[in-house]
Formats: structure tokens, sequence, C-alpha cells
């Protein structure tokens, strides 16, 4: 996947992904003259200083994201989830483009410079566009909702190296009321204009509140998540001497009272609402291009959001038919290279049957899993410098999903790590259920949400020098998912990889997956397909496990049009490789192309067509 987490906070729901747009024409030519270029330097200069400055403006209205950062502003505070919160946002964003025009001339910028400019004021846009349908997300859900995400932030994110550490944990343990109260507020507001998740993001809400505010000091039982991890913070304040027993003790109590007085009926409010609705949410739910008041309308500027083009769901629905048909088509070939007797759906079957390619379903073959999948990574690792010249600071985990928020079947993803490379990026899996965590497919997933994919490209982005910090934060997905599947067929270039038939079969899975998404996200949200109808396609075309089928449709249903920047974006990415090696020909560099790639950070795919056409243009130029 991923839920790649690079924006501020318990508003995953609510964020925006900034965008598309037609790119300004820039050749990129280098100025005449040594006056030009310093002229040029000089205005380069002026730019990305007020980019740094606006981004520094923005980052102290969203204290989450600097804690993401590793950073320490405003640590004793939650965002503001609120709509007039969102509405403040975009107002900054829109007088900030305006006085960039008003202030910079984009004739006098380089190469660099414009793109950053052509970046900003395509998040501005986007951001506006979005604004529109600021009621049709759900701030709750069962994938990657508030309910899931702030215990998640509080734990793995708010680092405690200092008593005022601790005390800024319980700042926003006493915080969770308000921020909740916010996001409940718009929900309401949506459930009035008859706009509402399905039944079953319902029941994965109520579910997962509930499992955060169960056991001590909520209910009788072991510690909950939470009181643990309060407990453990303060314990190692004073195992590094920072405070002694008797002050660990007394803000213990503080984090408990805290947890009592403010997170328990926060959390009881959220899941009280959501019950009282069930009878009121779709059990066989369509996409919100049925289901949503002006869903059609919705639908598409999530696509154009998504994949950065304007693709319209018709054009995205007849891609994925086409790569499914060609995809089915391999997997044909490599049904008849391991001597499968019987057609595609018994193989099917057998793939997704067969005990072999099980892990126990057991604490054993849940820690197997951790291991092989750290095992791939480390086999990544030992050839990225022949395939990169940039490389990420920061290392790589591979964890288990807490059981707060386990979900079984649910796709596994990625946590980022610090810029400075301090805290690892973190993969995390779902393995509450082994069934739906199939041998064949560990490697694909650990190159997708590790390395080469998801932590080779963020990390990169985030420690990028010369770069504004917007950019290196700035989050677009098409070009992230794009890379993180493009990384998983990159991989088979590289010694030690897909060794196995079955393992290259699971590979071929991935990217079947990936162009499913495309037919049946489309299919839902623009051509009124349902739950069921999706589920049963998905089936027909791959050997997913059921459970994993069913998590995937339900995620498309509340995360419209998010699914469809995958495979859109690792098609441009082959495209622009492909094109690179035809221009180049000898003088084509495999490190090269990446560097230009990632050596930007996220982006339009506008604008990394640009960029790419211009890394190959200095190349031909020697």
């Amino acid at each position: 996947m991923h839920r790649v987490l690079i924006v501020s906070a318990l508003s995953l729901a609510l964020c925006v992904a900034c965008s598309h747009g037609t790119p300004r024409s820039d050749s990129g030519a280098a100025p005449a003259t040594a006056s030009a270029q310093a002229g040029t330097a000089a205005a380069d200069a002026r730019l990305n200083a007020w980019f740094e400055r606006k981004y520094e403006e923005q980052l102290q209205s969203t204290p989450m994201q600097a804690t993401m950062l590793g950073r320490r502003d405003g640590y004793s505070e939650l965002d503001d989830m609120s709509r007039e919160g969102a509405a403040k946002q975009l107002a900054w964003r829109l007088a900030a483009l305006a006085e960039m025009k008003s202030t910079f001339d984009y004739d006098a910028l380089g190469a660099e410079a414009k793109l950053s400019w052509d970046l900003f004021e395509q998040q501005a846009q986007a951001e506006q566009a979005a604004d529109r349908f600021s009621d049709h997300s759900y701030p709750f859900e069962q994938m990657g909702g508030a309910q899931a995400f702030l215990p998640t932030f509080l734990i793995n994110f708010h680092k405690v190296e200092t008593e005022a550490d601790y005390t800024a944990y319980v700042a926003r343990l006493r915080e969770v009321p308000r921020a909740f109260g916010q996001l409940m507020a718009r929900v309401k507001r949506s459930a009035e204009l008859g706009i509402r998740p399905p039944r079953f993001a319902h029941e994965g809400v109520i579910e997962q509140a509930g499992k955060v505010i169960a056991g001590a000091p909520f209910t009788k039982g072991k510690d909950s998540a939470l009181w643990a991890d309060a407990q453990a913070k303060a314990d190692a304040l004073v195992k590094a001497g920072k405070i002694d027993a008797a002050r660990a003790q007394a803000l213990k109590a503080d984090a408990r009272k805290a947890l009592v007085e403010s997170v328990q009926p926060a959390f009881a409010d959220v899941i009280a609402w959501y019950k009282a609705d069930l009878p009121n949410a779709a059990v066989n739910p369509s996409g919100v291009g049925t289901r949503h008041p002006d869903g059609a309308a919705y639908y598409a500027e999530r696509l154009r959001a998504s994949t950065t083009t304007e693709l319209t769901p018709d054009q995205v629905h007849q891609i994925g038919l086409t790569e499914v048909a060609r995809l089915r088509g391999e997997m044909e070939a490599l049904k008849t290279k391991v001597g499968f007797k019987g057609d595609l759906k018994a193989f099917f079957k057998f793939m997704r049957t067969d005990a072999q390619f099980k892990y126990p379903n057991t604490d054993v073959g849940r820690q197997a899993y951790i291991d092989d999948a750290s095992k791939a990574i480390a086999t990544i690792k030992q050839q990225l410098p022949n395939y990169f010249g940039l490389l990420p600071k920061a290392d790589l985990v591979v964890k288990r999903v807490e059981p707060f928020r386990e979900v079984a079947g649910a796709a596994q993803h990625y946590y980022p790590s610090t810029p400075d490379g301090s805290r690892p990026g973190v993969y995390y899996a779902h393995l509450s259920d082994m069934e739906a965590m199939p041998k064949t497919e560990l490697e694909v997933i650990a190159y997708h949400e590790g390395l080469p994919g998801h932590h080779m490209q963020i990390a990169i982005a985030q420690e990028l020098q010369g770069v504004p910090e917007f950019r290196k934060q700035a989050g677009f997905n098409a070009y992230s998912e794009g890379w993180a599947l493009y990384s998983e067929w990159l991989a088979r270039e590289m010694p030690g990889t897909y060794t196995d038939p079955y393992s290259e079969y699971g590979r071929l899975t991935s990217e079947m997956w990936r162009a499913i998404r495309l037919v049946v996200d489309t299919g839902l949200h623009a051509k009124g397909w349902t739950q069921k109808q999706a589920v049963a396609y998905m089936a027909d075309n791959s050997s997913i496990p059921t459970p994993a089928v069913e998590a995937e449709v339900r995620r498309y249903i509340t995360w419209p049009g998010q699914a469809t920047g995958y495979k859109i974006g690792m098609i441009r990415i082959q495209e622009l490789r492909r094109k690179a090696e035809a221009e180049l020909g000898n003088k084509f560099d495999i490190r090269g192309f990446h560097d230009a790639v990632l050596g930007g950070g996220a982006m339009p795919l506008t604008l990394l067509e640009r960029r790419v056409g211009q890394w190959i243009a200095a190349k031909k130029q020697g």
C-alpha cells in the first residue's frame, strides 16, 4: 500500500492528495552567460528561501505532522480537525500562492526552481478542488480512521526522551475529546446530507475503538495498548536517569487519569454514534457515484487527485481490463511452466488453498513471516548500489500491526522514517490471520512496502539536499504507489529475488491485484457495481485469499480513487524508462534514471515526465 503516512495525521481520512495539472513548458536550457547563470541562481535562492519560510508557517499549524518528522513543535497539541480549521488551511495556501506570483518572476528561474513553483501551484489547485467535496470524506472508517490512527500516532511517533516530552504526551491525551469532537461534528454534518460510510466501516470503527479502550485502566483485564505505552515511556525515563521512580509514578498517575477522563469518553462517544447509525448504513454498498449526492463529480475529482492525470473513469476502467487480460496470459504461461494440470481457475484455487503456500496460523508462523520478510529486504539492500546512486540513510524494520488496529486480510503498509534517519521506517504486516498471508506474496510485498519501494522513495525524498522542504514532504499517490509497484517489477532484475517460480507467481498476483483495482474501483464508483459484484470479479481473476479480497474491496469503497494510482503510476514510470532506453541507447544508465525519478521528491506524473525528459536531454549532451 499502503497506507503511506506522510500527511498530518489524525486527518488521514480527510487529507487531500496534492496533485495534478498541466505544467508550464520548460526546456531546462542553461542560461547563455555567466552573469545570466548568476542571476538565475540568485532568483532560485530567493524563491527557495521563501518556500522554507512558508513551510515553517504551515508546519506550525500541523503539530502532528511536525511530530512525524521528529520535531517537537506543538508537542503537547493535536491538530485542528474542524471544518473551520481546514478552511483556514486552504485560505493560507491560496494566499501563499498569490504572494508567490506577485513576488517572484517565473521566467527568471532555473529548471529546478520552476518545478518547485509548479508543484506548489498545483498543490494549491488540488486542495481547492478537493475542498468542494469536504463533506464526502470519512474521518472514521475501518482502514485508517482516526480511531486507529490516533493511538498508533501516540505510541509510535510521540517519542518521550525527557520529562517535558511525557507531560506533552499527557496533554495530547487530554486533547482527544476536542479532536474527536471536531471530527464527529463533520461526520454528523455529512450524515445529514446523506453521506456516510457503509455498514462494514461502522462495524470496523466500533470494533477498533472498542479495543482501544478495553483493558486497564478502562476495564478489567490486561493493560490496554495506550496504558502499556504510557507506563513504558515513564519507565524508560527512569532507566535513562532522567527522573526517579517516585516522579515516574506521579507521571503515570497523570497519564492514567487522562486516559480515563478524556480518552475513554471520547472513544465511547464515537462508538455510541456509529452503533446508533448502523441501521442507516448500506449492507451491500456501491461506490460514491451512486450513494453520495454529487457523487460522480466527487469521484472524478478523487480520480484526478489519485492518478495526477486527466484520465476519465471509462479510460481507467479500460486500461484495467486490458492489463487484466495481459496478466492472465502470463499466469497461464507460469501455470504451464510449473506443470499444473487444469485451467487457470483450478490453478488459482490450488495457489489459494494448498498448505505448502501457508505459514502456520500461530505465533511461530507469524514470527517466521517477519523473519522471512526481513531476509528478503536484506537481499535487496546488498543490490541497491548497483541500481541507485541515491541511497537512504534511515534503516527499515518489519513489525506486526498493533492488536487494536489489526484487521485480518488488510493490506500491509509503511510508516516513514524521520528526515535525519534517527527513527527507522516501518513495514507493518497484518498477521492475525496467516491464511491471508501466503508465502508466495511475501517477497513482492516486502519489495513494495520496503526496499526498493516505499521506504526507498520516501526516505530519499526526506533526506534530499538543496530541495525545498515542502517538496521533500509532498505526497502524490500515483508517484509513490506507482514507484512501489514499479519496484516489485524492478526487483526481478536483482540477483537473489523471485528464485522460486511460485514467488514470481506472487509478483504476478500483486500486479494483477493492481490491474483489477482499476476495473473494480471505477466499477464501484462510476458504474454502480455493488460490493458483492466487486468481490466476485476480484476472486474470478486472482488467487488472492478470500479475507484479503473482502478487505480490499471494502478499502476501495471507503477510499474512492486511491487504489487507481498504483498501476497508472507504474505504467508511466515504465514508459519513461523505455523512452530513456530508446533515446539514449548505450548512454542509458539505470542508476542515473532511478536518481532522476527519485531525486526530486514526489510529484505529479506530468512533472515527473518533464524531469525525466530534462535528464535525457542532459545525457544526450554529455
